[in-house]
């Protein structure tokens, strides 16, 4: 549905709707795992903001009000984007 959507609040990398959900996704794309997953960039602060610019993108757009649900899309990409075959990790209802 949308994607880089930017507000006061901050920005929600991908925005998608099923039938039932408007899923509000941030990617975080990591070369290695060993030092911290993705997730853990997510923090506390990361999930306000996220909060606060998901229910101004429901303000603005409420002819698409579902229930909202916030994901975490990991992609792991030992070559950064020029990585062929990344590893995706996706995090349903993540928060």
């Amino acid at each position: 549905m949308a994607a880089g959507y930017r507000s006061r609040f901050g920005e929600i990398d991908l925005i998608a709707a099923t039938d039932k959900y408007l899923s509000f996704i941030e990617v975080k794309l990591r070369t290695e795992e060993r030092f911290a997953l993705g997730r853990e960039a997510v923090d506390r602060r990361k999930q306000a903001r996220l909060r606060a610019t998901a229910e101004l993108y429901l303000a603005e757009h409420p002819e698409e009000a579902r229930q909202p649900r916030f994901d975490v899309a990991e992609i792991y990409a030992p070559q950064g984007t020029a990585t062929r075959r990344p590893r995706i990790t996706w995090l349903e209802n993540a928060f």
